[in-house]
């Protein structure tokens, strides 16, 4: 019996057992990795999920406007709930009917609210039961008389200046309100003027408004304030009193009712989705910003948050990003980590990937490759897992990331410099239609597939060179052999060519969509591979023969 077999096999069990290590902890490394639900320009909806658990639904939050008296909003969240499929939608609609049966006389104004009783004063009992926008109560001259009576005496100087605006002329899309036709811009005057004396303007928006109404009585021109007199018309075209107020309040600027304006006349069908998810958040300003920034999809996308709960509402407009589906299976302890960490989440996660290709990589090169004798040779040259796993977690940041390499599609909410005319505001815009530029999933199927192609000829020029190594010959002989093996040793480069014809040959045909960078992602591959083959491996191996063979020259 050789003495040296049984330490020679209990080297090799070591061995072993140390590669299978190395490869369970990598695969369940790269499993979480995979998992947690993390991202650095978008969000993913099991976050959305998380955050919505055990917070308010839509359903519920028009329930608790109901008991408040306002059915006027609470009629607008039952349409947003209806269009998110909530299950409470039906309960909801039997308590806004019932309501309304019971109230009459509040279901044109939306509600009750002690600020009503001048707009009340010569008027007869509402004929319908129905939501009536608030600027048709304010059309009649008696109407505008009676408030204009009672804002007249009013002791706040805005209230004073805003009504003084009425006698500038220098307007550019209204008629001036003291000539005929001038209605719609004396009401909107007169609803301001009222929104303010009644406090239903936000502290902000008030600041801002007051700033433009003395600055157009200084200068005679109605410049800016003419804009948000316009705005106010749009929305008072389309809401009742109570639903006009309470967007006001949770509104902070100017800029905030011109976007919500702007979406009412382009997107009328999502004004019950934004509507609801302002009041639930009581940040109109965020809300908006992210319809103006993403268009439908973030319409769409707002649905989704609202029909996990409040809470997942505010992760979305908070957050100011896309959502994207997750990759994997719903990992909801991930979730709930990365909620209240987002920034180690997103360490662990690229950390984790890292660390596991590096150990992947370690447990191949020490199966496939290492023996005893090439460890006390020093011949053959071990894989740069170090340096693969950099380039791998590089790779996959980056198609883990599906709105890190495209550019931003124009949103078909972004408002443009128009001068619409009075009487077609009610009219939604023609939008014009943008193509989604996600990126596909054969798209992603192809580049996964090049670089699988890449790895797999990076083992087989190892393998090679590790099979001459092992030839009895000297090192002349060596050199020689290897120098032979130069055409495979490009093999990375060729393969990385015919990988970037073919998917444009595919792109072509119509089979896959057209995409640059599914195509040249191969040549990528073929340049990396190619590179660490020569430089890290053969220029290496090359070298130590040619020392061996001046030395036995020498010698």
């Amino acid at each position: 019996m050789n003495p040296g077999m049984p330490s020679s096999v209990s080297v090799s069990g070591a061995r072993s057992a140390v590669w299978q290590l190395w490869l369970a902890l990598g695969i369940g490394l790269l499993l979480m990795a995979w998992l947690l639900p993390v991202n650095v320009k978008s969000l993913n909806t099991s976050l959305l999920r998380e955050a919505g658990r055990d917070t308010p639904t839509v359903a519920s939050f028009g329930r608790d406007l109901l008991e408040l008296d306002k059915p006027g909003p609470a009629s607008l969240v039952l349409e947003a709930a209806r269009k998110i499929g909530d299950t409470g939608a039906p309960a909801l609609g039997a308590a806004v009917d019932a309501f309304a049966e019971k109230h009459r006389d509040m279901m044109p104004w939306g509600g009750w609210d002690v600020a009503l009783e001048p707009l009340l004063v010569g008027r007869n009992a509402a004929t319908s039961s129905d939501s009536q926008p608030v600027l048709r109560f304010m059309v009649t001259q008696l109407a505008r008389d009676n408030l204009r009576r009672y804002l007249a005496v009013s002791r706040l100087p805005a209230v004073q200046t805003l009504l003084n605006t009425a006698t500038l002329t220098t307007t550019q899309r209204f008629v001036p309100a003291s000539r005929p036709g001038g209605q719609p811009l004396d009401a909107v005057i007169l609803l301001t003027a009222y929104l303010w004396q009644t406090e239903h303007l936000s502290p902000s928006l008030q600041r801002e408004v007051r700033t433009l109404a003395e600055n157009a009585m200084a200068n005679g021109q109605m410049g800016e304030l003419e804009d948000f007199y316009l705005d106010i018309l749009t929305l008072g075209q389309r809401l009742n009193w109570i639903q006009l107020s309470e967007l006001l309040r949770t509104t902070g600027s100017l800029g905030t009712v011109g976007q919500f304006a702007h979406l009412a006349r382009v997107a009328p069908e999502h004004l019950p989705v934004i509507y609801t998810a302002a009041l639930m958040t009581k940040s109109a300003d965020q809300v908006a910003h992210y319809l103006i920034t993403f268009g439908r999809p973030g319409a769409e996308q707002l649905q989704l948050a609202l029909s996990y709960g409040a809470g997942a509402v505010e992760q979305l407009v908070q957050r100011q990003a896309p959502v994207t589906r997750g990759a994997g299976p719903e990992f909801e302890f991930g979730a709930s980590f990365t909620l209240r960490h987002p920034e180690l989440a997103l360490i662990t996660k690229y950390a984790a990937f890292l660390g596991g290709i590096f150990l992947l990589l370690r447990s191949v090169d020490l199966r496939l490759f290492k023996s005893i004798e090439s460890t006390l040779r020093g011949a053959f040259p071990r894989m740069g897992s170090g340096v693969i796993a950099v380039l791998l977690t590089f790779i996959f940041f980056v198609f883990s990331e599906p709105f890190l390499l495209k550019g931003a599609p124009v949103s078909d909410y972004k408002i443009k410099l128009t001068i619409p005319v009075i009487g077609a505001l009610a009219a939604p815009a023609k939008v014009a239609s943008t193509t989604p530029t996600n990126m596909d999933l054969s798209t992603i199927l192809s580049i996964t597939t090049f670089a699988c192609l890449q790895v797999g000829m990076y083992v087989i020029c190892l393998l090679k060179i590790s099979d001459v190594d092992r030839q009895p010959l000297g090192a002349p002989g060596k050199l020689k052999l290897i120098e032979n093996e130069e055409n495979l040793f490009d093999g990375g480069l060729y393969l990385g060519i015919a990988g970037t014809a073919t998917a444009l040959v595919l792109q072509v045909l119509g089979l896959i969509d057209a995409n640059l960078l599914a195509a040249y992602s191969s040549n990528l591959f073929g340049i990396v591979c190619v590179a660490l083959v020569k430089i890290r491996h053969v220029r290496p191996y090359k070298r130590r023969l040619i020392l061996e063979t001046l030395q036995g020259v020498t010698a």
